[in-house]
C-alpha cells in the first residue's frame, strides 16, 4: 500500500514537472496585465479576461500565419507520409540491387543534425526561384528518414501468410500496400501522421530563413513578430499567442492519443 502510494505521489510530481509550464502559459494568457507582475504569483486569476486573446490576433496577421501553417502542415505531413510508406514498403517487401547499403543510407541519414541541410536546400530552392513559396516551404521537407524507418521496421512485423495471399489472389504491390498492409497498420500509420504534423507546424528555422514576407510566414515566425511588436511587457498578449499557436496540435493530440498510445504500444512490443 505505502508502495502504491509513493507511485502516486512520484507521478504526481513527474506530472507537474510537464504539465507547470502549460498551466502558467495559460493563466497568464487569461489574466489582466496587473495580477500578472503580482508578487507573490497569483496561481489562479481572480477574474479571467480574453482581451489578450484579441490583441494578440490584431497584433500581427494572424489569420495569414494560421492559413500559411494549415497548408503547409496539412500539404507536407501528406507527402512526407505517403514517401515514407512507399518507401517503407519497398525495404520491407521487395528485393533489388543494394537493398541493404540503402537501408543502412537511410538510418545514416537519421545521425545528421537537421541544420547541416539548411544551406544546401536553401541554394537549391533559390535555384528554383521557390524562394517565399508553399513549394519552397513544404518540398524540401518531404523525405523523413524516421518514418521511414518505423513504418519498415512496423512492416516486418506484419504476418507474411496475409500479404503473400494478396499476391496470390493477383493483388500489386499498390493493391496490397491499400488493402491489406495499411489497415493493419493503422495505429502507427496514426503515430507517425501526428509525430510529423505536430513536426511540421512547430518548424519555425526553416521557414524564417526562406520566407520574407509577412503574407508566407507561419504561426511560429509569427510568435517572434508578435514578440517584437509587444516588446518583453505585454506577457499576457505574447502568452495569448502562443496558446494560439499550440491549441490545434493540442487538439489533435487529444483526438489521437489512443492511437498514438496504441502505435507505440505495438511498435514497442513487436521491435
Amino acid at each position: 500500500m505505502k508502495v502504491r502510494a509513493l507511485q502516486y505521489v512520484v507521478l504526481l510530481g513527474v506530472a507537474a514537472i510537464f504539465l507547470g509550464p502549460l498551466y502558467w502559459l495559460i493563466s497568464t494568457a487569461v489574466k489582466q496585465p496587473a495580477d500578472i507582475y503580482q508578487w507573490p504569483p497569483d496561481w489562479w486569476p481572480d477574474t479571467f479576461s480574453w482581451e489578450n486573446f484579441s490583441l494578440a490576433w490584431n497584433a500581427a496577421p494572424f489569420d495569414r500565419f494560421f492559413l500559411n501553417s494549415t497548408v503547409i502542415t496539412v500539404a507536407g505531413t501528406a507527402l512526407k507520409v505517403a514517401n515514407a510508406v512507399l518507401t517503407a514498403y519497398a525495404f520491407a517487401y521487395l528485393r533489388f540491387p543494394f537493398k541493404k547499403p540503402l537501408f543502412l543510407l537511410i538510418l545514416g541519414a537519421m545521425m545528421v543534425p537537421g541544420h547541416v541541410t539548411l544551406l544546401p536546400n536553401y541554394l537549391t530552392v533559390a535555384s528554383l526561384g521557390w524562394i517565399n513559396t508553399y513549394a519552397g516551404l513544404i518540398i524540401p521537407g518531404i523525405g523523413s528518414a524516421f518514418a521511414t524507418f518505423l513504418m519498415r521496421q512496423h512492416f516486418l512485423t506484419l504476418p507474411t501468410e496475409v500479404t503473400d495471399a494478396a499476391a496470390v489472389d493477383g493483388a500489386g504491390h499498390l493493391r496490397t500496400l491499400w488493402r491489406v498492409v495499411l489497415p493493419m497498420s493503422r495505429p502507427m500509420l496514426i503515430t507517425v501522421v501526428v509525430i510529423t504534423a505536430v513536426e511540421e507546424w512547430n518548424n519555425f528555422v526553416w521557414p524564417l530563413i526562406v520566407t520574407n514576407t509577412a503574407e508566407m510566414r507561419t504561426l511560429p515566425v509569427g510568435l517572434l513578430i508578435l514578440k517584437d511588436e509587444e516588446g518583453l511587457a505585454n506577457w499576457g498578449t505574447i502568452m495569448a499567442g502562443t496558446l494560439l499557436v499550440l491549441a490545434p496540435m493540442l487538439l489533435i493530440f487529444l483526438v489521437a492519443q489512443r492511437y498514438i498510445v496504441g502505435g507505440i504500444t505495438q511498435g514497442a512490443l513487436k521491435g
